[in-house]
């Protein structure tokens, strides 16, 4: 991505807004003022189009850009979320297996249980 970087003007060269409007009254007390408004107007409107076709081509660029990665990271998510459910799916019968495991402990006694009747019975 192109970074575009603002020179700093140099202190003898006038703002170009400055230096237009210095042209424009010049030019305005000048009888025949009238065509050189018009150019230097045309000039100026030229160039600010110029310049928003760049910007608006930039931003464009940028769109595709974002979108890009947008998608890339929808596919990263979904690839996630099955990554997920496999997991899930996998460890869905051994919690049912443990639940069922630990019932039979408490209720038939269990390795737990044979411990304690040796202990007492003696």
């Amino acid at each position: 991505m192109d970074t575009q970087t603002c020179a700093v003007p140099d202190e003898k060269t006038p703002p170009p807004e400055e230096a237009l409007a210095t042209q424009l009254s010049q030019e305005n007390s000048s009888p025949s003022g009238r065509p050189k408004i018009s150019a230097a107007v045309a000039r100026l409107t030229s160039n600010s189009i110029d310049e928003l076709r760049k910007l608006v081509s930039e931003l464009e660029k940028m769109q595709e850009f974002l979108k890009s990665e947008v998608d890339n990271v929808q596919r990263q998510i979904d690839s996630a979320v099955a990554g997920i459910n496999i997991i899930v799916e996998t460890i869905a019968p051994w919690k049912s297996i443990a639940a069922g495991t630990s019932a039979t402990r408490t209720s038939a006694g269990g390795p737990t249980a044979n411990i304690e009747q040796r202990i007492r019975g003696g």
